[in-house]
């Protein structure tokens, strides 16, 4: 009798911390999340950039992560749709597809893309002077750009820094840089040192973060690279400084980590089946 009630008593126990450590995998190291994206540039080449380089020192470099396509558009789908939906082109393009912003309205959480640029009134014109469509994934998806207050989530990045001083970020938020600024144009030299010049402050002590996670990495590499290896570091309070991630993944696999983060499930594609990240948290 002593040893059935031990037993149930242990199975007791190892049930509890069992679902101590679920919960702990959920909110846990961070509760918002804002995606920067840079262009073009072979994972070496954005490495030996200084203000690139910087970076690595307070954050974890992935040393393996690859993008899925070129040219750019297939990899910014990717990021948000967990695949890049057939994408091979960098023409305009209208989804019937999902992608993150369904499954976070549906878990009653926001997103927001601080695009430079970006004329207002769900623009879905390819260009706009520095701002290209190509480079914000969510004006690609019907469901957004035939929305009206869906397309509001999309606006110019000026507001980025207040949401930021105000607390006010939602969930999941990128940061589209125009085409000068994000590289495309100019190199990673100019993109580097406008990162610095933009979010150097902020990036400079990840400590102070809190609850945010940056995510800095490039939609594909340059045209040398034969493996389309790309640069990409997190930056948070809650990750190990210093350190490299040598995981063979891709964007769906940064994807993956957000989804699971905040326990939204997934989008059935290469989201669903990519690497956990593991090894970078504190």
């Amino acid at each position: 009798m002593k040893t059935c009630l031990m037993y149930f008593m242990v199975l007791i126990l190892m049930t509890t911390l069992s679902v101590q450590a679920d919960a702990n995998t959920t909110n846990d190291h961070f509760k918002k999340v804002v995606w920067i994206v840079f262009e073009n540039t072979n994972f070496a080449k954005a490495l030996a950039q200084p203000d690139f380089n910087k970076l690595t020192k307070n954050g974890v470099l992935f040393t393996n992560l690859t993008a899925e396509a070129h040219p750019s558009q297939g990899n910014y789908i990717a990021m948000i749709a967990g695949s890049k939906l057939g994408v091979t082109n960098d023409n305009v393009i209208d989804l019937k597809e999902t992608h993150i912003g369904d499954l976070l309205e549906k878990a009653n959480l926001r997103w927001k893309v601080y695009a430079e640029d970006f004329p207002g009134k769900c623009f879905v014109g390819k260009n706009s002077g520095q701002y290209a469509r190509k480079h914000v994934p969510f004006m690609s998806f019907l469901n957004v750009t035939q929305n009206s207050s869906r397309c509001m989530n999309v606006e110019d990045a000026t507001g980025f820094s207040s949401d930021l001083k105000k607390g006010t970020l939602p969930e999941f938020s990128m940061y589209i840089p125009n085409l000068k600024d994000d590289g495309h144009d100019t190199g990673v030299d100019f993109a580097g040192k406008w990162l610095t010049t933009t979010f150097g402050s902020i990036l400079s002590a990840p400590e102070k973060l809190g609850d945010t996670l940056f995510v800095i990495t490039f939609d594909e590499s340059g045209p040398l690279s034969t493996n389309n290896q790309i640069y990409t570091v997190l930056l948070g309070s809650r990750i190990k400084a210093g350190i490299q991630n040598s995981q063979a993944i891709q964007h769906p696999a940064l994807l993956k980590m957000i989804e699971d983060e905040f326990g939204i499930g997934n989008l059935g594609r290469d989201d669903s089946k990519a690497p956990v990240i593991d090894g970078i948290w504190k």
